[in-house]
């Protein structure tokens, strides 16, 4: 450790490049996690803050909320208890004179049960009737406010926003959270549908009809549109980063042994046994691998005071350590090669030579 501080304190020009360049690597591999599960997040913000376990989809739907459609008649055998709920899904554009329109999603709810009383609203308060509506927050950062009255897609009928609600996006879109009622006209559907799919707090919810399909909650978000594929980029850009940044740790590494050979040799000829120059060698990598580290942690922490709220960015604190844990394995990765060239050099050869 003595040597390895004393070397980069005696050339800190050129290992302030070292540490400058993981400095660069550690903050891009951090921002990209963030806004992969930032992303992730916007697509199931509005599912995890339901709290189920279970979902019951028409089998037709391919796994599709939008495509599920639940007639009565498909349910008249199933009980639905305190811990079930009926849900109705629609794509709409909102508007109202002078506003921003927002793409969002409409989510009919009955209002007595668990998830219409669960919602935690930031301001206002539930849905009381089929004419009152509970948006999310992004529609606040546009500039709606309680009491505006939206209308959707070409329907002229107003409703009126009555709360706000928090992290309630299904699919990157803001939640509009309305009754069943709302949902029927929105959808152009007649009486004999109730729903587009029932949820539930019980993982082994079971619908009493062949033409209902139940999934877990993870299966069902999985075959969100494109929350899998969106996942696998991320996962393997990030993992990429991680190779690119062990190259980089090794080659530099590497050229600096290459430059202190006959150093080395010297030592070795002294008669500084090999476990000290390895020990060195791991300690200059970890230093410079934990020095860029911190200094990237430091930038990610100030992009999170500062990033805008429009940007969806999650720093989740666990995650990043485990990402930071991977890069500091990487730079021990990275020290085995210089470690091989050391344990090779020969005294008599460098130095007579």
């Amino acid at each position: 450790m003595f040597l390895s501080m004393k070397e980069i304190k005696k050339e800190k020009f050129r290992y302030g490049l070292i540490i400058g360049m993981i400095v660069l690597i550690c903050y891009l591999i951090f921002i990209l996690t963030s806004l992969a599960m930032g992303l992730a997040q916007e697509n199931t913000d509005a599912i995890e803050s339901w709290n189920i376990k279970s979902v019951v989809l028409d089998k037709d739907s391919d796994t599709s909320l939008t495509q599920s459609l639940i007639t009565k008649n498909e349910v008249k055998n199933t009980k639905i208890s305190k811990n079930d709920a009926y849900i109705g899904q629609a794509a709409v554009v909102a508007k109202k004179s002078g506003k921003t329109k927002e793409s969002a999603q409409f989510i009919g709810l009955h209002t007595n049960q668990f998830i219409a009383k669960n919602l935690k609203l930031t301001s206002g308060h539930n849905i009381k009737s089929s004419n009152q509506i509970v948006v999310d927050e992004k529609f606040k950062n546009d500039g709606y406010k309680l009491g505006d009255n939206l209308e959707f897609n070409s329907n002229s009928t107003k409703y009126e926003i009555v709360g706000f609600v928090k992290n309630a996006k299904l699919n990157v879109a803001p939640v509009v959270y309305g009754t069943l009622t709302t949902w029927k006209t929105l959808k152009s559907v007649n009486n004999t549908l109730i729903a587009s799919a029932i949820v539930s707090k019980k993982s082994n919810y079971k619908a009493n009809n062949s033409q209902l399909k139940t999934y877990s909650t993870k299966q069902f978000i999985d075959e969100l549109p494109g929350y899998s594929a969106q996942n696998s980029t991320f996962t393997f850009m990030i993992a990429f980063l991680m190779i690119i940044s062990l190259i980089v740790i090794a080659v530099f590494l590497y050229i600096l042994t290459i430059q202190k050979i006959q150093n080395y040799a010297v030592l070795r000829a002294q008669g500084i046994p090999n476990k000290t120059l390895i020990s060195a060698t791991i300690a200059q990598s970890l230093t410079l691998v934990v020095g860029g580290l911190l200094v990237g942690i430091a930038l990610t922490a100030i992009t999170a005071l500062i990033i805008p709220s429009a940007v969806p960015m999650s720093f989740n604190i666990p995650i990043l350590s485990a990402v930071s844990l991977g890069l500091v394995f990487t730079g021990l990765l990275g020290s085995l090669i210089p470690i091989k060239i050391i344990l090779k050099v020969d005294p008599v050869s460098v130095i007579g030579g």
